[in-house]
């Protein structure tokens, strides 16, 4: 019965520490998506186009 107690504490301690891995990279900026937004107005007439296409439908 020890042994659950231990391996408990023991996967705590590592959730507990990649928990705050994650944290510190979010505030580092390691998830800022810096590429799409630059990417994105080469399709964006592709998205209007749809959308315009869609009001045509259905008016």
């Amino acid at each position: 019965m020890n042994i659950i107690y231990v391996l408990l504490s023991i996967s705590v301690v590592v959730a507990v520490v990649f928990f705050i891995a994650f944290i510190i990279s979010v505030k580092r900026g390691q998830y800022d998506d810096t590429y799409t937004p630059s990417v994105r107005m080469l399709f964006e007439d592709e998205v209007i186009d749809s959308k315009e296409n869609s009001k045509i439908t259905d008016k």
